[in-house]
């Protein structure tokens, strides 16, 4: 006889006790023909009651320091409201927060349903400036491909909780 795995089961159990070890776990997808590689906590919400964040186009080792700062700033109490600047997440490169469309939750944060049953969670999404001219997505003198790098996962693909250049970056 053979025995099955639930592979879902498994990697349920493992985000909820990396989770309650670490504050989150980071899960990461890699990049193809579609899209950049990005990665995104799952246990945020469950263990601080903060949103999960998604981090898109960064390297795998970069994007989990991102996440992993972001959690344990919030984890410490700290809030990020969208379309404020915020520091010491990559050195010299500016971030900012816009909230993640329900739309966007199965393809950039699907493996956290396992944990909380479908999309009944706040999620966030943290962006990366452009080294050195901190250039946003949006902006129109951002560097080549950079918007197509880091897409903005609200329902028009651009910041929606703010304006940007009139009450956020």
């Amino acid at each position: 006889m053979t025995a099955v795995v639930n592979t879902d089961e498994a990697l349920r159990k493992w985000m909820v006790n990396t989770a309650d070890r670490h504050g989150a776990a980071v899960m990461h997808v890699a990049g193809d023909d579609r899209g950049a590689a990005y990665a995104f906590s799952v246990g945020a919400w469950r263990r601080f009651g903060k949103p999960e964040v998604v981090v898109i186009g960064l390297p795998r080792d970069v994007a989990h320091s991102v996440v992993n700062t972001y959690v344990q700033r919030t984890g410490a109490g700290e809030r990020f409201t969208p379309g404020l600047l915020y520091d010491g997440f990559l050195q010299g490169c500016p971030v900012t927060f816009e909230k993640v469309a329900l739309s966007h939750y199965p393809e950039y944060l699907g493996s956290a349903f396992l944990v909380y049953h479908g999309p009944d969670f706040p999620a966030v999404q943290l962006i990366v400036s452009s080294p050195g001219d901190a250039k946003f997505p949006w902006q129109p003198d951002a560097p080549g491909g950079f918007r197509e790098h880091q897409p903005i996962l609200t329902e028009s693909g651009r910041p929606e909780s703010w304006i940007p250049g009139s009450n956020g970056p």
